[in-house]
């Protein structure tokens, strides 16, 4: 089977390059956004 180095090269700069927010890290900011547009203020117990 031939190796194809020209697009497993293109694949890995694209996969670096990529800089998405996945939707789990972004979890404090949108609550907090969610909040302040409901006009709810948030209150956090400390652990």
């Amino acid at each position: 089977m031939k190796t194809n180095t020209r697009f497993i090269k293109s694949v890995t700069k694209t996969a670096a390059d990529a800089n998405v927010v996945m939707p789990w890290t972004r979890g404090a900011n949108r609550a907090a956004f969610v909040a302040k547009r409901k006009g709810v203020t948030e209150t956090r117990k400390a652990a």
